[in-house]
């Protein structure tokens, strides 16, 4: 993802300075863990995040280029458990523990709908 005006941290109000926001940061980490398991998924399944522990640990100007990279550490049911890491050119700019269910697409759908 390169990092442009609207994921700054001044954008998203999270701050007032036009570096890398860290909303922009956890959507990062959150797209890298759904990447990493995507293809092992049942057909109709997905995942949605239920936790994070995230870590910003430097500033990203306008412009440079991040990367996140997840790694699958646990499975307990339909809980996935994922460390992520994410990097600009020059450094480690975040890091998470991060939570993912299993669930079933339509279903799930249909029981959120069901409540409005």
């Amino acid at each position: 993802m390169r990092v442009t005006h609207d994921k700054t941290a001044e954008a998203w109000g999270s701050g007032d300075v036009p570096v890398f926001g860290t909303p922009s940061l956890v959507a990062l980490l959150e797209t890298a863990a759904v990447n990493a398991v995507a293809g092992c998924l049942a057909p109709g399944e997905t995942t949605v995040g239920t936790w994070l522990d995230v870590s910003h640990l430097a500033a990203t100007l306008v412009g440079v280029d991040v990367s996140a990279e997840a790694e699958l550490v646990a499975i307990e049911g339909r809980r996935l458990t994922f460390t992520v890491v994410a990097h600009d050119p020059q450094n480690k700019i975040g890091e998470c523990r991060h939570h993912r269910m299993i669930v079933t697409r339509d279903r799930f759908l249909a029981k959120i709908q069901g409540k409005q």
